[in-house]
């Protein structure tokens, strides 16, 4: 593998959608930096670490596990050129007047949290280089308001603000901020706790992997601030 292949830092890699996209770049030359709470979630879904892959656990609600992330990704490879947020979580079922302060802050924590966390690690070192691609993953849902949601949809929402306000700050030093807005994903845990539902058309994994790529490759390079939604096949 080149010396100059790029490094991407992928949050909640051992998630479903995590694998996906770490099996995108990896097939396409990039050196990674897989990233979640526990190390030996990333050794049960990757196997080993190697050169060419780098675990880091750490819970990015924490400001200095995420500087720690970036740490470490900068001792082993001198530079990161890509992060994917891909940590991030759902909850639903409380109205907005019965939403309790542990949801709320949960959801606000794991969804926009993190990808402030990771901006504050990572954007100067970006800034230094001149260059960047990030990555966040909000929702088709957060568009609007539904019953039941509030404190997810409010989360997922404010990653697209951040994602609008990011780009406006750094497309002008070289860095794309971009996001994705998947409807359901096709996960095992999703067909089992919607066994009544029909997957087709819920969104591969795979598939929106691929979309994430795009946006971090050179081809994307004059999209700036764009959210785009990822809806299925069908």
């Amino acid at each position: 593998m080149a010396a100059d292949s790029r490094v991407v830092v992928i949050t909640g890699a051992a998630g479903n959608l995590g694998q996906a996209v770490a099996e995108v770049f990896s097939s396409r030359g990039d050196r990674l930096v897989l990233v979640d709470l526990r190390e030996e979630a990333l050794a049960q879904t990757f196997g080993e670490a190697g050169s060419e892959r780098l675990f880091v656990a750490g819970n990015l609600m924490q400001q200095a596990d995420a500087d720690g992330v970036v740490k470490k990704a900068l001792e082993r490879y001198g530079r990161v050129d890509v992060v994917c947020n891909i940590a991030g979580g759902f909850r639903m079922g409380e109205a907005v007047h019965e939403t309790s302060d542990e949801n709320w802050d949960f959801l606000l924590g794991l969804n926009a949290r993190t990808v402030l966390h990771m901006a504050h690690a990572v954007v100067p070192h970006l800034l230094s280089r001149g260059s960047g691609k990030i990555v966040n993953v909000a929702a088709f849902a957060a568009q609007k308001g539904s019953a039941g949601m509030g404190a997810y949809i409010a989360s997922k929402a404010a990653v697209i603000r951040l994602t609008e306000t990011m780009s406006a700050e750094l497309r002008a030093r070289g860095i794309n901020v971009n996001c994705v807005m998947p409807t359901i994903l096709d996960t095992p845990e999703n067909r089992r706790s919607m066994p009544d539902a029909d997957p087709k058309s819920w969104v591969a994994p795979g598939d929106l992997a691929k979309v994430i790529a795009f946006l971090a490759s050179d081809d994307a390079r004059a999209i700036h601030g764009a959210a785009i939604p990822v809806t299925g096949l069908v």
